[in-house]
């Protein structure tokens, strides 16, 4: 399906947004900063977004909640398993990371922390963005026969350690954080489903 002009545009302010976000926060992105970045006409962002930068926040936090879904879903096609979804969906955004220069980090993350008291909008589309990554994983996990109740709570842990290892990788500019996670969370779900296994 063709896109029309004014998605186009309402498509790359989102993404101009999301990008930006990433690597100056959402309190240090301003409004002239996103239409510049998207090459897009003045007064586009009010146009597609009335409600302003707290709309243009929720759209950039839909568009990181999609793209790293999207992740999950190819890590899971290519994987024989959990565990082996972890550590490739793990991997890839090792490199995401480390291809940046560890400029672009997990957006969501950051709005929920400047944001999160302040909107509860931009709260919510962060709790939804974190819940749409929990719920594939947590599948994956009750396919290869943990219960769901421990399926929902470990794809929980694994996606919470993996926002800490993204910002622990930032800041020491390291992809190691990353790395460690990866094999942690993969030996993490192999000792579970062993666990279910000796419990059926």
């Amino acid at each position: 399906m063709t896109m029309s002009k004014g998605d186009l545009t309402k498509a790359r302010l989102a993404e101009s947004m999301l990008e930006l976000i990433q690597t100056s926060g959402y309190s240090g992105t301003g409004l002239n900063a996103v239409i510049d970045h998207a090459a897009a006409p003045k007064g586009s962002i009010y146009f597609h977004f009335p409600d302003g930068k707290e709309g243009l926040g929720v759209a950039a936090v839909d568009l990181a909640a999609a793209q790293f879904g999207m992740l999950i879903a190819e890590a899971a096609d290519s994987a024989g398993g959990a565990a082996q979804a972890a550590r490739a969906a793990i991997e890839a955004l090792t490199s995401i990371v480390s291809r940046s220069d560890y400029r672009l980090g997990c957006p969501v993350s950051v709005v929920a922390l400047e944001m999160g008291a302040e909107s509860e909008r931009l709260r919510h589309a962060c709790a939804s963005a974190f819940e749409s990554w929990i719920v594939p994983t947590a599948a994956l996990l009750e396919a290869d026969g943990i219960d769901a109740e421990g399926a929902r709570s470990l794809a929980t842990v694994i996606v919470a350690t993996i926002e800490g290892a993204v910002v622990v990788s930032r800041a020491m500019r390291s992809r190691q954080p990353l790395e460690s996670a990866a094999d942690v969370v993969a030996d993490l779900i192999e000792q579970r489903i062993q666990t279910a296994g000796v419990k059926r």
